[in-house]
């Protein structure tokens, strides 16, 4: 199992997740396959690459043949995180052929999703070749799909910014203008923190260098982003924070002008397009 899994399995159940897939595709019965092919019957198939990328998954693709049979074999021969290109074979799955093929189109459409996402991440963070920069995820994920959507992104090289609502204060735009500024935003946080006795790392969004000024001026601060921020003012505001909190550049990041932030020395760079507008990458499971 991997440290993904084992990191996350809180938050997310796996087993509950395919079972309740299964039930939307299969309803009342996969009823092409049952009046097809007989009950006894064995079969493989080979997960065949149908254009280059990076390859996400795959062990996704072996927990969930193991949960709807766990007498299905799984003979892996790429690994997740593996460049990979047209007529590559991922693995071979063996086992009663009714299974594989009621299985089949949940694994590919986990698996394209993954793997489209990790092909973004590689390249993105590509573009940050020669910086400390690091690629990072945001929330824009797909309502239950997010714990395969931020694997990827990790099996792509990047990174997670946080997984949800729970384990991070992220004081963004909106929290700052209710609360009534910067300030009352952070003071508020930190004095909720020590009442609930929790330890939780506060990042401060920004819109100005000025906000940058307010925020420096209270301690406790891990992280601070630079939003929607031009490249003359990211320099500044690297400046200005210096090595007081991590910086995060967010907004308007794209493969065009990534690099160009990340040569501002800023520590971080979040990218929604990672998870909500990515191309899935073609993969197909036929028959041996």
């Amino acid at each position: 199992m991997s440290k993904f899994i084992s990191l996350h399995k809180k938050h997310f159940d796996l087993k509950k997740f395919i079972v309740a897939a299964l039930k939307e595709d299969v309803g009342d019965g996969d009823h092409t396959a049952l009046s097809t092919i007989p009950a006894s019957h064995k079969g493989k198939m080979q997960l065949l690459v149908k254009e280059e990328g990076i390859i996400a998954g795959i062990e996704a693709a072996v927990e969930t043949f193991k949960i709807i049979d766990k007498n299905i074999k799984v003979k892996v021969l790429i690994k997740d995180g593996q460049a990979v290109k047209k007529g590559d074979v991922a693995f071979i799955v063996e086992g009663k052929t009714q299974k594989l093929i009621t299985g089949e189109r949940l694994v590919l459409n986990i698996m394209q999703r993954m793997s489209g996402i990790a092909t973004k991440t590689d390249h993105l963070q590509s573009l940050c070749y020669g910086t400390k920069a690091k690629v990072i995820d945001t929330r824009k994920t797909t309502p239950g799909f997010r714990f395969f959507e931020k694997w990827a992104v990790v099996i792509g090289g990047g990174a997670n910014h946080r997984y949800g609502l729970f384990d991070m204060i992220l004081i963004k735009d909106n929290h700052i203008d209710f609360a009534g500024g910067v300030s009352q935003a952070i003071v508020a946080a930190q004095q909720y923190l020590r009442k609930k006795k929790k330890k939780l790392p506060i990042e401060v969004e920004t819109r100005t260098l000025l906000d940058v000024e307010e925020v420096l001026r209270h301690k406790g601060i891990d992280r601070i982003m630079l939003d929607n921020y031009s490249i003359e003012n990211t320099i500044k505001a690297v400046n200005i924070i210096g090595r007081k909190a991590q910086i995060e550049s967010s907004g308007g990041i794209t493969e065009k002008n990534i690099s160009d932030y990340a040569g501002c020395g800023v520590d971080l760079i979040s990218v929604g397009a990672l998870t909500h507008q990515v191309k899935s990458l073609d993969l197909s499971l036929k028959a041996l």
